[in-house]
């Protein structure tokens, strides 16, 4: 991840006070009442330096020129597409595994859901970052590598691009197997024949609900991580850890698939993005417990933000958008960080 542009994605190579031996510590800031020029992303629009988290006002914490940003629009582009084909192709993994009748379908969905995964963050980093997914755009705004605007914009994207995702898919599948495979999307429950009848068969909405917690922890905690730290993005590159995000997201459905064997619970979903995009588009009995793979991966982010804020500093170097949520909530609140 040496490219400049990984600042707005999940992480970056630039000048940081921890490199070059904290080289930074001994230069003199302004401590001047009048925050100096910004330029939306923290940085001072003449000189690009980094500008002291003090010196900014709320406005420029959130990032709210990112709404005027041209850059940060087409850089939306990239998230809107390649959610759109996250979405279609992943969809027709689970379709087309499930409809050959294979032995174990679930682990080789797995190892061609990480593989299309990988492939694609490859794609999609170079022009927005490679998120393709609100749970990443979220928890990197919360811990500081993006502001909140863009991630907000990220994911209206990712929405958007999952929903076409989904109409891509739904134009070549039979109506058969759209409704016998709900579209690919997330289900926690379907409507099955019964012997008196139609009955609902899948997870309890509780194990559910704690299983899209959990596994959105494993996927930051196991891979994000990698990438939100500059010194393990460097010395790994960006090909091996967009390779781990993959493998990690494959052994993450395989493992929540397998560990409760419940036909009609197609697994943790970790990405709100492609599950809106399949229930806005089928409907139906994909909306049931569908507010599980939001608030999720919500929980999630935030036990992962304060894990990041509970560890030593020391031990998370992540540079990029330099605010994180804490420091953003403290200027909306008016309290000046101690000096």
């Amino acid at each position: 991840m040496a490219a400049k542009y990984t600042r707005h994605g999940f992480g970056d190579e630039e000048s940081h006070p921890h490199q070059n031996g904290g080289s930074n510590n001994n230069r003199v800031e302004d401590v001047s009442s009048t925050p100096p020029i910004s330029n939306g992303n923290g940085t001072h629009q003449w000189t690009g330096e980094k500008i002291p988290s003090s010196h900014l006002t709320l406005a420029q914490k959130l990032g709210l020129m990112d709404f005027l940003s041209l850059d940060v629009w087409r850089a939306s582009m990239g998230e809107l597409f390649g959610t759109a084909v996250l979405v279609f192709m992943l969809d027709a993994i689970v379709i087309s595994t499930y409809e050959s009748e294979v032995k174990m379908p679930n682990l080789i969905m797995s190892i061609l859901i990480a593989i299309v995964i990988t492939i694609l963050l490859l794609a999609v980093f170079p022009v927005s970052g490679g998120h393709i997914n609100p749970t990443v755009s979220f928890s990197a705004a919360l811990v500081g590598i993006i502001s909140m605007s863009r991630a907000v914009i990220y994911m209206v994207a990712q929405c958007l691009g999952a929903v076409l995702g989904a109409l891509a898919l739904k134009a070549v599948v039979s109506d058969t197997i759209e409704n016998n495979f709900s579209l690919g999307g997330c289900t926690v429950t379907v409507v099955a024949p019964g012997p008196n009848g139609p009955v609902a068969v899948g997870l309890d909405t509780v194990q559910a609900f704690w299983l899209e917690v959990f596994c959105s922890f494993v996927f930051l905690f196991a891979s994000i991580w990698m990438a939100y730290d500059y010194r393990q993005a460097k010395v790994l590159g960006h090909v091996k850890v967009f390779t781990v995000v993959g493998i990690v997201l494959g052994l993450l459905v395989f493992i929540s698939t397998t560990l409760t064997t419940k036909k009609g619970y197609a697994g943790a979903g970790m990405n709100p993005a492609r599950c809106v995009g399949a229930a806005l588009v089928r409907g139906g009995h994909l909306w049931d417990g569908h507010w599980i793979f939001w608030v999720g991966p919500f929980i999630a982010c935030v036990a992962f933000y304060l894990y990041t804020k509970i560890i030593p500093k020391q031990h998370f170097h992540a540079s990029g958008y330099p605010h994180d949520f804490f420091s953003t909530v403290k200027a909306g609140l008016g309290i000046r960080p101690s000096i």
